[in-house]
């Protein structure tokens, strides 16, 4: 499937076929990190379009994480460490695609992963721009999860491009499994998602926040805030979860910007 002037591919990390699509060819490389149950193609279709155009020394990754989207088989493993897991395969295979340094965008679970690499990976990871994303769950946030678990009552908009991925039948099954898992870090870990990563994180990062995002407790901002070092923020005051689709021009701006101070 071509995607402006990238072409979709398979590339093997620890024994899984990861699929992944890349696009420019500039210096510089930034990846794009999806949330729960997405893809590239579901979650960053505005930035796949126009990013390239204002991103002109940048290589622009998008990828599937194992047992989402195309990176299936095999099924995804809902075990409490999924977000190190993901990780550690993103860092695995920008190092296969020969960037040893590179950045992150990480929307959502996407944002988590993009924490712990960034922690884990100090090295490599250059910048990281993150929204929709928290470092552990609260109480009030599990009740979130639970009333969306019924995914016959989403909108058609949110609800078709999951199904036309994994099937009528697949979709809701996947999205409970999400939701048990989530259950699972809060019960056996306290909701500890990413908390011990933060004080890792040494490139400048920035969190991108939609003040009305349903999904995220207002809270987790000033937390980020505090506990990463070099992170500021800009703020969507009539953003929801997914501003970077809602709002992309701006978006895909602002992250041009801040990837090229």
């Amino acid at each position: 499937m071509t995607v402006q002037s990238g072409i979709e591919k398979k590339f093997r990390v620890n024994g899984i076929d990861i699929n992944y699509v890349k696009i420019g060819s500039g210096g510089k490389a930034v990846i794009l990190m999806p949330g729960a149950l997405g893809s590239w193609k579901t979650d960053f279709g505005p930035q796949l379009k126009h990013l390239p155009n204002i991103l002109c020394d940048y290589t622009i990754v998008g990828w599937d994480p194992p047992g989402y989207g195309k990176s299936i088989p095999p099924k995804r493993n809902f075990t409490t460490d999924i977000f190190e897991n993901d990780a550690i395969f993103a860092h695995k295979l920008m190092e296969g695609l020969s960037f040893g340094k590179y950045s992150i965008l990480g929307w959502s679970d996407g944002g988590i992963t993009g924490m712990i690499q960034a922690g884990k990976y100090p090295a490599a990871v250059e910048r990281l721009v993150i929204w929709g994303a928290n470092a552990y769950i609260a109480p009030e946030e599990i009740k979130i999860y639970e009333s969306i678990r019924d995914v016959s009552r989403w909108s058609e908009k949110m609800r078709l491009p999951m199904e036309e991925m994994y099937g009528k039948e697949e979709f809701p099954k996947l999205w409970s499994a999400w939701i048990d898992v989530c259950i699972k870090i809060y019960t056996d870990k306290n909701g500890n998602l990413c908390k011990d990563f933060l004080k890792d994180i040494i490139c400048p990062t920035l969190i991108v926040h939609g003040e009305k995002d349903p999904m995220l407790l207002a809270e987790h901002v000033p937390y980020l805030l505090k506990n990463i070092k070099q992170a500021k923020l800009f703020t969507f005051p009539e953003g929801k979860h997914n501003v970077h689709l809602r709002y992309f021009e701006e978006f895909n701006k602002i992250v041009a910007k801040f990837l090229g101070e």
